[in-house]
């Protein structure tokens, strides 16, 4: 039956669900009209708000670009590919390379969510290599359905922020320890669950005999051109210039500088890591790894042609969601979930309508600023607890992202695959990982 289902949608994404950047015009053109119709702002406000918002994640999606880069280039170091080698070798079936790929993945992104979603796609890719017979599109998938993990983990936006002084809830909902989101029993039952059940079912939508699509040759030649230009050999001029794109001590003082800064970080903040860490740790370990200057500059240029998505779709998102701010369709949307809901059932609906308004917010600190006016003032009116509306809101962006492909651009992209080829196994995660959350959040 999962077999079936997962068939059912892919199918259904194939032939309905267009490429992410056409997506993200649809989105565009039907939030503009629902401003028009259902809130009492006129086309010129919704053209404002739209324009107001357009620019507004610039600084994001350099991070995000630079969580693929930094990535991609650590990922092809030596050292790293001869470990990933190493660990997917552990896997010897199509079965145990689907499960090793989930929970690896699952693990890595509660760890961090920027490190899960580049090393779960790179781990994915080097198993479709090494075990014939694995379907690469669904390895691909597995890898994104692990990023299910993320927002109850150590990176999760929501948790962190609300957690933080001076954040936009802070004088409504007080300051929550992550004692009350991140480190509870719900949120434990529900990451164990994840890392429980995403295997056995990915198990059970796995592609067979003619279904089954291995990895495209032509990635596998991309590959190795790849490395061979990371590891060309050295020129033997002896001139300066040729010394110093050569020089591993100066990528060895530059490695001791990050280093430095970051040990200073979390010495200073804590163990506070946010993408910013994240991509620091990135560059300095990939730089280190890498050798010289000249190497790791080569290994970062063939992984910035996988950028293109990620620079040219967040403007887009960052005018929905300006759109959904500036409009108030976002609390008219949530508010209607919470007129129907008692303390009881108001977890759940503040989980659902969440995960509604991912469609046009599709980032975890967009939710906050869009939602937390809303849920979290409901929340204390019907005198549920803080922390769970937090993580009702963290659960919902985390649990659609599964519908929707902005998230998986950065694996698209290392993949060298389309949102068609992967969606539809999302989709059917989707369903199953709804009625986890849904238990923890109602029974824990």
């Amino acid at each position: 039956m999962m077999k079936a289902l997962s068939n059912f949608f892919t199918a259904l994404v194939q032939r309905f669900l267009p490429d992410p950047f056409v997506f993200a015009l649809i989105l565009t053109i039907v939030l503009f009209l629902s401003g028009v119709i259902f809130t009492h702002h006129s086309p010129i406000d919704m053209v404002e708000f739209w324009g107001s918002g357009f620019w507004n994640l610039l600084a994001f999606a350099m991070q995000m670009s630079l969580v693929l880069v930094t990535g991609h280039a650590l990922a092809s170091s030596p050292l790293i590919k001869k470990w990933m080698v190493k660990l997917a070798g552990v896997a010897k079936t199509p079965v145990q390379g689907v499960i090793l790929v989930v929970v690896g993945s699952g693990i890595a992104c509660f760890i961090n969510w920027g490190f899960g979603l580049i090393v779960g796609a790179l781990f994915a890719k080097e198993v479709a290599k090494r075990i014939p017979g694995s379907d690469y599109r669904f390895l691909i998938a597995c890898a994104y359905i692990g990023f299910l993990t993320w927002h109850g983990g150590l990176s999760g936006s929501v948790p962190l922020v609300a957690a933080t002084p001076g954040n936009p809830m802070e004088k409504t909902a007080g300051l929550i320890p992550l004692t009350h989101t991140i480190f509870t029993s719900y949120n434990l039952f529900i990451t164990l669950a994840l890392l429980i059940v995403l295997p056995i079912m990915a198990k059970m939508m796995m592609p067979t005999g003619k279904d089954v699509i291995g990895i495209d040759p032509k990635l596998l030649t991309e590959d190795e051109v790849s490395a061979a230009i990371a590891t060309a050999p050295v020129d033997t001029k002896k001139t300066f210039a040729v010394s110093m794109e050569n020089s591993r001590l100066l990528s060895l003082v530059i490695s001791v500088l990050g280093y430095s800064y970051i040990v200073y970080y979390i010495v200073q903040n804590g163990f506070k890591i946010d993408i910013n860490t994240v991509n620091l740790l990135f560059f300095t370990t990939g730089l280190l790894l890498h050798g010289t200057p000249l190497s790791y500059m080569n290994a970062v240029s063939n992984a910035a042609k996988g950028t293109a998505g990620i620079l040219i779709q967040f403007p887009f998102y960052a005018g929905i969601q300006g759109m959904m701010e500036l409009s108030g369709l976002g609390g008219m949307i949530t508010n209607a979930f919470i007129s129907i809901s008692n303390p009881s059932t108001f977890p759940f609906f503040a989980f659902l309508s969440s995960g509604f308004v991912n469609f046009f917010v599709p980032s975890g600190g967009g939710h906050w600023v869009v939602q937390g006016p809303f849920i979290m003032p409901a929340a204390k009116e019907l005198g549920v607890d803080s922390g769970v509306a937090a993580m009702a809101i963290a659960y919902g962006e985390a649990w659609m992202n599964m519908a929707q492909p902005f998230w998986a651009l950065p694996a698209l992209a290392i993949a060298g695959l389309g949102a068609r080829d992967i969606m539809g196994y999302c989709v059917t995660t989707l369903l199953v990982s709804g009625v986890i959350f849904a238990v923890g959040l109602s029974f824990f």
